[in-house]
């Protein structure tokens, strides 16, 4: 079995490992490189297994320490054609490393292969990842989503694991400090997915197969994890689903300081 790790989650910045302890490959970088490299030791992986980066649009909360990471490592670096010509204009890509477009086709990569979705998100081609391990498991991550398109859905089906964003409780956003305009951002189509949206999705998947899900990219301003996971715990009961016995469900730290995982 495969191991989805959540090194970073949240504002402050992103990053997944997929695979086994000695190779796999990275969702997003969105810290430092230093900060990345300690992550991924904590979590019991070596820099060096990681085999590529896939990263899901431009934004610095997931590609911060791409160019750094990548250079020193030289580490593959996948993304969309918008995405990649938008990390190009910030330098990002500067340095000894490959870096390809990913088209819907997909690409193999770390014994697994690696499919790409479009996502609606306020950035220039922003996109989520579905990835198939040899034993026909399958694991996908879709952050930063105004809201659920047919497209991600039909991504997101029956796979074996989820992380899926529950960014913001909406009460919580509206009372809060953010400025008007970006509380309008975030609520937006092309923002971030709430707390309630996100919950009426997981029984749907549920009712498809997926068993194990993730709640991922948390507002700290906005959200509580205990906040996301009970929405979602409420919204599946309603709907007559039983924790641990129809599926598991966990809330990705902010920082993994504990290495935790999970198993697909």
């Amino acid at each position: 079995m495969a191991r989805f790790t959540p090194l970073f989650s949240g504002s402050s910045g992103n990053a997944y490992y997929i695979g086994s302890s000695s190779e796999g490959v990275l969702i997003d970088a969105g810290r430092s490189a230093k900060q990345l490299v300690n992550m991924l030791r904590t979590c019991g992986t070596e820099p060096e297994a990681v085999k590529a980066i896939f990263v899901t649009h431009e934004h610095s909360d997931h590609v911060k320490g791409l160019r750094v990471l990548a250079n020193r490592y030289h580490i593959p670096v996948y993304a969309s054609q918008g995405t990649l010509q938008a990390l190009l204009q910030m330098g990002c890509l500067e340095g000894d490393f490959p870096v390809q477009e990913i088209t819907l086709d997909g690409v193999e990569c770390a014994g697994m292969f690696i499919q790409s979705f479009r996502t609606p998100h306020d950035c220039a081609e922003s996109v989520g990842y579905r990835v198939f391990t040899a034993d026909g498991r399958s694991a996908a991550v879709s952050t930063d989503l105004g809201y659920m398109t047919d497209t991600v859905r039909g991504a997101l089906c029956g796979a074996d694991l989820v992380a899926i964003e529950s960014n913001h409780d909406v009460r919580m956003l509206q009372n809060g400090p953010y400025p008007y305009p970006l509380k309008k951002r975030i609520l937006s189509r092309i923002g971030h997915l709430s707390n309630v949206a996100c919950a009426d999705e997981l029984c749907r998947m549920v009712e498809m197969g997926t068993t194990r899900f993730v709640l991922a990219h948390l507002s700290a301003e906005n959200n509580t994890p205990e906040l996301a996971y009970q929405t979602s715990v409420c919204s599946l009961s309603l709907a007559g689903m039983k924790e641990k016995m129809d599926y598991k469900l966990c809330v990705a730290p902010r920082e993994n300081c504990t290495g935790q995982s999970v198993l697909f």
